[in-house]
């Protein structure tokens, strides 16, 4: 069974030979955590997916999916600690320099409906498809040979994840109420916006796989309620799954942190059937979850902080992964990108049992 193969009947919770063993975020350390394992290590060029041998998982075709022409970064504030700057997308953020966490997100491009209907009218046109897509032959002619899936769709876009990045979440949770028409037009329209180009992708390269970002949730549960999913994400969701069927895309999944046991039967409903990352501090249980819905494909849902605790927390987690392993429709993986207080020692021990379930060594 080749690597393609096995990832997406893995998530298509099919019979495969094994689990795949991909490099993806649920292996990915962060940029102070790499240069603890460097120190640690003492291998100044480490590299996590060579050293363990981890496969190759989805390939993405290069394309734009947010507003064309993108922001001008502009950078307002600078010292030893942060920078704020404009990103492209027209956020204003707080950037740590060390790479040591997520951005703080200060403002956004759109705060009023005027705000909306000018940033639509600039930069989401549907007459920007030239621009959005360069040319794919490099990409298509390395993925013919590739033994790897390939994915539409990426971080950061989702129905709500955009629109979040779009107005800022506090003005997005209150414009759900006082503005439902804007925040309505902001989903169907990057949902667009994005089906255009996938259809001239799909001309070019086959497509295994719809990814959508969201991080909708927190250890509260989702920040909307599953009438307002159905009501206002589900339709550009199901415009996803008319898409990927007749495209004969087999998998759409999504990634939202925090606890996610209300999205997954909701978002099944409109086509989803893989989910990740499954964050265990939120309250999440790969284990319950495969259980009830048989036919979920999952990533990640591994403990990142037993990274930290070492034994027995460690082992906490291989006989979660052994048992998910024996179930089957599981990527492996952590529920997140791993953090600095993960030493390099553990994080060695981890993979090299877990690489032993795997490989069945």
């Amino acid at each position: 069974m080749t690597n393609r193969e096995r990832c997406i009947k893995t998530l298509l919770c099919e019979k495969t030979d094994r689990a795949p063993l991909p490099m993806w975020l649920g292996f990915s350390p962060w940029g102070l955590t790499n240069i603890r394992w460097q120190q640690e290590s003492g291998i100044a060029d480490l590299d996590v997916a060579k050293y363990f041998g981890l496969e190759p998982f989805f390939q993405i075709p290069p394309s734009h999916l947010g507003p064309v022409p993108s922001f001008d970064w502009k950078v307002f504030e600078e010292t030893d600690v942060y920078t704020v700057s404009l990103d492209w997308r027209g956020i204003t953020t707080r950037s740590w320099r060390d790479n040591s966490g997520m951005p703080e997100y200060i403002s956004h491009p759109v705060k009023t409906p005027a705000d909306w209907a000018r940033y639509k009218a600039e930069r989401l046109q549907r007459d920007q498809l030239p621009v959005r897509l360069p040319d794919l032959k490099k990409f298509a002619a390395g993925a013919a040979v590739a033994d790897a899936p390939v994915q539409l769709g990426s971080y950061p876009w989702g129905m709500f994840g955009t629109a979040r990045d779009v107005l800022g979440v506090e003005y997005l949770l209150v414009a759900f109420y006082d503005e439902p028409d804007m925040v309505r037009d902001i989903m169907q329209t990057y949902t667009t916006i994005w089906l255009d180009v996938y259809e001239e992708i799909v001309k070019v390269v086959p497509v295994d796989h719809i990814h959508i970002w969201e991080d909708m949730s927190g250890r509260q549960g989702s920040l909307i309620s599953m009438a307002m999913v159905h009501e206002f994400m589900g339709p550009e969701y199901d415009r996803m799954a008319a898409f990927a069927a007749r495209h004969k895309i087999p998998i759409i999944s999504v990634d939202t942190d925090g606890l996610v046991d209300e999205l997954v039967p909701a978002f099944l409903r409109h086509g989803v059937n893989a989910f990740m990352p499954f964050e265990v501090q939120a309250g999440n249980d790969i284990i319950a979850y495969r259980k009830q819905y048989p036919k979920l494909g999952i990533m990640g849902g591994l403990d990142k902080r037993a990274l930290a605790a070492g034994n027995p927390e460690m082992h906490r987690e291989l006989d979660r992964a052994e048992q998910m392993l024996a179930l089957g429709g599981w990527v492996p993986g952590f529920d997140h990108i791993i953090p600095p207080d993960a030493t390099w020692d553990n994080f060695e021990y981890f993979m090299d049992h877990l690489r032993k379930m795997v490989f069945k060594e």
